[in-house]
């Protein structure tokens, strides 16, 4: 089992770090004033993406299994009306994120079966569902950045920018 544990917290400590690498990328061209804007008519800003991913890996990883004393406020993540700083959303995006990796280092192979339970997340009915859950979440979510990013990005001529 310890080897199983390992190749468990290497996957996925990798797996998060990727995400964060990722949504860098992305964001990298894009000024605080686009990382608020809404592209289409529908849906979420990059900001707002942002806010949500952090907020739930706060609250899911951060209060649920660390006991960090976070305290979410989801609907704020969606509505948040302040502008607030590109450097300062990723930097909040970055703690959360180092906070999920060390959160996993730190699990004996023992924890990984651990009971768990949260609000909203009835699934996750132990703390290795729940980190994956969570991946795939903060991943998908990502993933809607991608074409966000390129709407965003797009020139004068109506050409993308690769992203």
């Amino acid at each position: 089992m310890p080897e199983l544990a390992s190749i468990v917290t290497a996957t996925l400590t990798e797996y998060y770090q990727e995400v964060g690498d990722k949504v860098h990328k992305l964001v990298a061209p894009i000024s605080t004033e686009q990382l608020w804007a809404r592209p289409y008519p529908y849906g979420n800003s990059i900001g707002h993406l942002l806010l949500h991913i952090t907020g739930n890996l706060n609250y899911y990883i951060g209060a649920q299994i660390a006991a960090t004393g976070y305290v979410r406020d989801r609907d704020r993540e969606f509505n948040e009306t302040e502008k607030i700083p590109k450097e300062q959303v990723l930097a909040n995006f970055d703690r959360a994120i180092a906070m999920v990796v060390a959160t996993i280092r730190s699990q004996s192979p023992q924890d990984w079966c651990s009971p768990y339970w949260a609000k909203l997340e009835p699934a996750a009915n132990d703390r290795f569902t729940v980190l994956m859950r969570m991946a795939a979440h903060a991943y998908h979510h990502a993933g809607q950045m991608i074409y966000l990013a390129k709407e965003l990005t797009k020139g004068a001529s109506g050409q993308t920018r690769r992203v």
